[in-house]
């Protein structure tokens, strides 16, 4: 037997997958040892809930187009107290971080403090992986306490906005067409027409 290991040891708790087998949570500051010791590459695309790694479908071409008209549109028009950061690491808790296309938050808090109280909108841009942004993910956002959360479809351009935070979740959801103009509760500095920034469902 491996000194290393004893039947009597205590482990970390562990999580339940639906296949009854359990997980050995992580920790944000297990999984940003591991990047700092190239356990994990810096530039492989995952998310932390609850201690479970979640993958991140690869960006295509759509969705960086998209994001990057968002992004030159954003700074154009943000308050200069405010910054709107591009996939920025949210650090919710000790086991659980994720990475929106945008975050909204104080210029007084620096990138790597910020928490979700701190901020203000969060955006997504998806494609694939749309079903998990509006499913699981808005779930994550609203347990966190981010009042406003917009989802666009880079294919069609529809964005569904997520406001009103509530104990039972957002109690305001609608769509946005892309000729609706949509505005931030928090930020109303923060205005976005996808039609007038020259971009086109598929």
């Amino acid at each position: 037997m491996n000194e290393r290991f004893h039947l009597d040891m205590v482990w970390p708790a562990t999580t339940q997958a639906a296949d009854g087998m359990p997980r050995r949570p992580w920790t944000v500051a297990e999984i940003e040892a591991m990047v700092a010791a190239g356990i994990i590459d810096q530039d492989e695309r995952f998310e932390l809930i609850g201690g479970e790694v979640v993958p991140m479908s690869p960006r295509g071409a759509r969705h960086e187009m998209v994001k990057g008209d968002l992004n030159e549109h954003f700074q154009g028009v943000r308050p200069r107290d405010m910054r709107v950061m591009q996939e920025t690491t949210l650090r919710l808790d000790e086991n659980s971080f994720v990475e929106p296309d945008f975050c909204v938050f104080p210029r007084t808090i620096a990138p790597g403090d910020v928490r979700g109280h701190d901020v203000l909108l969060a955006i997504e841009i998806a494609d694939t992986s749309l079903r998990y942004d509006l499913g699981r993910k808005i779930g994550i956002y609203a347990a966190f306490g981010i009042p406003e959360i917009w989802v666009t479809n880079a294919n069609t351009l529809v964005t569904h906005v997520h406001r009103a935070l509530g104990v039972d979740g957002y109690r305001t959801v609608f769509e946005a067409r892309p000729t609706d103009e949509i505005v931030s509760v928090r930020v109303p500095e923060l205005k976005l027409c996808l039609s007038a920034l020259g971009l086109k469902p598929l």
